[in-house]
């Protein structure tokens, strides 16, 4: 459908045929349309107020948004019907674990496409590059190689990376503890730099867990350093969470202001109830540092529980050298080990004393000897077992000879709702994506419920924050933290990543005890222009692509 004007000259008589097209930004009416959704209450993920409207998906981008009926009659291949819905960008997941599922796994993560996600940033700590472990990664250029290795093996979802901190130190000193040397220090800029310009968004830690428990201040502002040309953001999973959160999260600045890089928490908390009041401190620690001109900010999920290993119970010193199960099997080491828990001497954040082991649920439990006590509490199997929960807790560790995935409850409901209100907050899940046909083992309900949860919960039952508000925190204030421009609104011209949901029915139903349900109310995912989901069921479909940082380096 061209429109033609008539254009006269002062001086003559000029005939001007414009095609309208070339009035709107470049954008090529080329019909038909692949899709149009009509009739939906768009939310284009800018904040602003919701409108009824009209979008054309043309290819893998956003070929046209008009208020509603503007395309009744424009030529389309398939027209949906949104009325009643909510049209809005996918949902970008800053805090995925989703590696093993887009490297070697099916790569449809359904728990994550089935409750909007349609881009999963990984990375927290850990990265699959650099590494010695895959030499196909051990080498310059292997983060690159690495995106490209899930790029060939197909995903559902797009995907990017920041550089793990621990992958870094591990790649250079192993579990060895210590500051590096000067020449190991350089081998580290140099694996930063590299992992840079093959399209990490930045540098994340996570600095509870060996080896980056063992990562000094100081080399990470130099490493930040690094990372400061290319565009990085430090993000960290802090230090402590808990008896030292605020003391963490002035490192954390510090290394921000000191590195010359913007600093993003990872899920932001308050652990332990006698922490719960530090909560607001917290918040007015970013506020100030906002007030001062140093770009802090933090993202957050929507639960009262954390999900780690039960690892998170030993000092982490019991980790040096890759020694844990050793450590933990000599009888001499393991005393040691327990009277550190009993009377620390040190400072670091046991999560099963901060929660209380009644309030610790033990999920990812394989052997036949221990299986029976998946999803019981620590508490329930110390008793059963006639032991106290420490010994309970090493025992299970040597049996398994895995961190075993353990769910810590320790927050509060006000300090989440909280949270959630503050203008510089966003959204992750903090998991990886199941399949809920084939899944085994225990999960964090958040595998499958995140954003559903906060779209239902908070938005509609509670009020928290609006639905605007809770979008734009799920799209495009993820998007702008990490520099990538062409996804994360509804804009012409951007990448076609779409969900279309039902307001009045969204929610989450993964719970701690069954967790491997997936959410409601999400009806219709697009990720590059091509459906993922359908009437909430996964499709099979696999478009998606890279995301890279603002560092990148084509070859």
């Amino acid at each position: 459908m061209n429109v033609r004007f008539w254009c006269f000259g002062v001086i003559g008589l000029t005939l001007l045929v414009v095609d309208a097209s070339s009035l709107r930004g470049g954008i090529k009416e080329d019909f038909p349309y692949d899709v149009i959704l009509q009739n939906g209450r768009v939310i284009d993920g800018t904040g602003n107020a919701w409108f009824y409207g009209d979008v054309g998906l043309k290819g893998d981008r956003i070929a046209r948004i008009t208020p509603a009926g503007m395309l009744d009659g424009i030529e389309a291949t398939e027209r949906i019907d949104a009325t009643g819905m909510v049209i809005a960008p996918g949902f970008i997941d800053i805090q995925s674990h989703s590696r093993g599922a887009l490297l070697t796994g099916d790569g449809r993560v359904i728990g994550k496409v089935t409750q909007g996600v349609t881009t999963e940033i990984m990375g927290e700590g850990t990265s699959n590059a650099p590494s010695k472990d895959l030499k196909e990664f051990d080498v310059p250029g292997g983060f690159d190689r690495w995106l490209k290795a899930m790029q060939e093996h197909g995903g559902s979802v797009n995907f990017g990376s920041f550089v793990g901190s621990g992958s870094v130190r591990s790649y250079v000193k192993g579990m060895t503890q210590g500051p590096p040397t000067a020449e190991e220090l350089e081998q580290m800029r140099v694996l930063v730099r590299d992992a840079m310009e093959g399209g990490a968004f930045g540098l994340a830690s996570a600095l509870i867990y060996p080896p980056d428990s063992f990562v000094g201040t100081e080399d990470l502002i130099e490493l930040a350093k690094v990372m400061a040309p290319y565009g990085g953001v430090y993000i960290t999973h802090l230090r402590s969470e808990a008896d030292q959160f605020l003391e963490a999260m002035d490192e954390a600045i510090r290394i921000g202001r000191e590195g010359g890089v913007p600093v993003e928490i990872y899920h932001l908390k308050a652990a332990g109830t006698r922490n719960w009041p530090k909560a607001i401190r917290a918040i007015e620690r970013i506020n100030a540092a906002r007030a001062e001109g140093q770009d802090v900010s933090a993202n957050m999920y929507p639960y009262t529980a954390g999900g780690t290993g039960l690892t998170a119970a030993l000092p982490p010193w019991a980790s040096a050298d890759g020694k844990l199960y050793e450590n933990l099997a000599n009888p001499e080491m393991r005393a040691k080990i327990k009277e550190e828990i009993l009377n620390p001497t040190s400072e670091w954040e046991n999560l099963a004393e901060l929660s209380g082991p009644e309030n610790v649920i033990v999920l990812g439990l394989t052997k036949p000897e221990t299986k029976a006590f998946a999803g019981k509490r620590l508490s329930e199997i110390a008793k059963a077992q006639g032991k106290d929960w420490i010994d309970a807790a090493i025992d299970l560790l040597i049996l398994e000879g895995q961190r075993i995935s353990t769910i810590y409850i320790m927050m509060s409901e006000e300090n989440v709702a909280l949270q959630m209100q503050q203008p510089w907050m966003k959204f992750g899940t903090d998991a990886g994506g199941h399949d809920p046909e084939k899944a085994t083992g225990l999960v964090h309900p958040r595998s499958y419920g995140t954003y559903p949860r906060i779209l239902g919960k908070y938005v509609r039952e509670e009020g928290v924050i609006s639905l605007e508000d809770a979008i734009r925190k799920m799209t495009s204030a993820v998007a702008d933290r990490l520099s990538i421009r062409d996804r994360g609104l509804l804009r012409e011209g951007m990448y076609a990543d779409v969900v279309i949901f039902d307001p009045e029915t969204i929610i989450d139903r993964a719970t701690y005890e069954e967790p491997h349900q997936r959410s409601v109310g999400v009806r219709d995912v697009f990720v590059n222009g091509q459906a993922v989901v359908r009437n909430g069921v996964h499709t099979g479909a696999k478009p998606g692509m890279i995301v890279r940082g603002p560092g990148y380096r084509a070859d």
